[in-house]
């Protein structure tokens, strides 16, 4: 099974983003873990080892999609 990680900040984009993208995630096929960067502050170092550079971003199997922009992580470091 694939492991999926998504990750957001709670802004209305990231929301949208979640609420379509992982309706179209198969839950046979993957296991879909959501991180709300803004509330999990210590997980920030982790999504940018994984190669995050905005939210929404959805991580599956090590590679990174960027959804749309919804804001930068600098800007969700900043928070």
């Amino acid at each position: 099974m694939s492991k999926a990680v998504f990750y957001h900040a709670g802004c209305p984009v990231c929301v949208d983003a979640e609420q379509t993208v992982l309706n179209y995630l198969d839950a046979a096929k993957v296991s879909v873990e959501v991180v709300h960067l803004g509330a999990d502050r210590d997980r920030i170092p982790e999504a940018e080892l994984a190669g995050v550079q905005s939210v929404p971003a959805l991580l599956i199997d090590g590679n990174v999609y960027h959804i749309n922009f919804g804001a930068s992580l600098e800007d969700v470091k900043k928070g």
